[in-house]
């Protein structure tokens, strides 16, 4: 569905309706970003909501000077950082974050281990904060590099080099998996002794 028209709304449009087409549309996408985000499925809702209320909010400002998809995301990013500045809480999201590790896999490990490249998604939530946020922005929510450039406000170069370096890491993480696992599990090896372990 295109969304051009959003540019040149006017007084008479129906808000309603162009808000239940944009949650339809990018509803997915906006949750996904706020719980890679905050690691915390109470706390995505909360922003989800909080990001199509600013969008209803502020309807008539969208330029189309970016995708709609960067503009939500965008927003969904600042509705996040607004989250953070609450002292309350910064500390539930502290002993929340301590009784996790102790505990059990965050939930952002559970969410992405069941997408559909299990294993390549598993990879990706071990790489540093700023190559992994890159990498999903590019390869789960289809931005270009030029989009997550405005998004995260960076140069493109910065952006590049991120994705480059993320592509990297993914692609010698998963070759070193499959070396191992070829290891683990070749036939006819032998023991210390000489037998055959067959």
């Amino acid at each position: 569905m295109g969304f051009e028209y959003l540019s040149a709304l006017s007084d008479t449009t129906d808000k309603d309706a162009v808000l239940q087409d944009l949650m339809t549309a990018f509803g997915r996408d906006v949750w996904n970003y706020a719980f890679f985000l905050t690691e915390r499925f109470d706390i995505a809702d909360d922003v989800f909501q909080d990001v199509f209320v600013k969008v209803y909010r502020n309807l008539y400002s969208y330029r189309g000077e970016s995708s709609v998809k960067t503009w939500l995301l965008t927003i969904t990013r600042n509705v996040v950082k607004d989250h953070w500045k609450s002292a309350w809480k910064r500390k539930v999201l502290l002993v929340a974050a301590v009784v996790r590790r102790e505990t059990v896999p965050s939930p952002e490990k559970e969410v992405i281990s069941r997408m559909d490249h299990g294993e390549i998604w598993k990879t990706v939530l071990d790489l540093p904060d700023k190559l992994r946020e890159v990498l999903v922005l590019h390869a789960h929510h289809q931005l270009s590099m030029p989009e997550i450039a405005d998004l995260l406000q960076l140069p493109l170069s910065t952006i590049k080099s991120r994705l480059h370096r993320a592509r990297q890491k993914v692609h010698l993480a998963m070759k070193n998996a499959d070396i191992e696992g070829l290891a683990g599990s070749r036939p006819g090896t032998t023991d210390p002794g000489g037998r055959n372990s067959r």
